[in-house]
């Protein structure tokens, strides 16, 4: 598995305070180790984003991703929840 993150991924991610940060790569190594953890909510998306899937970093907020191919995925957003499904 290739985990490979966006521009906007990045960009969002360093608004991200120091805790959310740990937070997520711990989240993102769970998901790599168990992707069907209870605790991620792991689930594919609907509406603009379809194609594209969803993982819990806390509560509020997501990291959203798509499948490149069978070994890339692809980190495209972070934030809360009603920063991305506007």
């Amino acid at each position: 598995m290739i985990v490979r993150f966006s521009k906007t991924y990045k960009k969002q991610y360093k608004k991200l305070t120091p805790k959310l940060q740990k937070q997520t790569r711990l989240r993102i190594e769970l998901w790599q180790e168990d992707p069907g953890n209870a605790i991620l909510r792991h689930h594919e998306l609907k509406g603009k984003l379809k194609g594209s899937y969803s993982i819990n970093i806390t509560g509020d907020v997501r990291a959203i991703y798509e499948i490149i191919d069978d070994e890339i995925y692809l980190y495209q957003m972070i934030g809360t929840h009603s920063q991305l499904y506007e």
